[in-house]
C-alpha cells in the first residue's frame, strides 16, 4: 500500500521520543511534524536525521483506513493505548 497524498497522519498523531532536527526532545502526539512540507512529505525522508520511528511505520489498510480522518483516529487511539 502507498501513502495517501496529503495525509501525514502518521506524522502528527504519533508522539516521537527520539531526537530530531529542531526537536532535541521529540515530538508530542497531536502535533504536526514540523518536517512536512506544503503538500504534507517529509522533508527528512530518506536522511540519516529521520527518526527510526518514522521509518518502521509502514501504510497499511488497517493503519490508514480510507481517509486521513480515519487514519488520525486509529493512531491516536494506538497512541493512547501505548502511553
Amino acid at each position: 500500500m502507498n501513502c495517501r497524498p496529503a495525509c501525514a497522519a502518521c506524522c502528527t498523531a504519533p508522539s516521537i521520543s527520539s531526537p530530531m532536527p529542531g526537536l532535541p526532545h521529540g515530538k508530542p502526539a497531536g502535533m504536526p511534524c514540523p518536517h512536512l512540507d506544503q503538500a504534507l512529505r517529509c522533508r527528512l525522508f530518506g536522511q540519516p536525521e529521520r527518526p527510526a520511528v518514522c521509518g518502521s511505520l509502514q501504510p497499511s489498510q488497517e493503519m490508514c483506513g480510507d481517509s486521513r480522518e480515519q487514519a488520525m483516529r486509529w493512531i491516536s487511539e494506538l497512541e493512547q493505548a501505548t502511553r
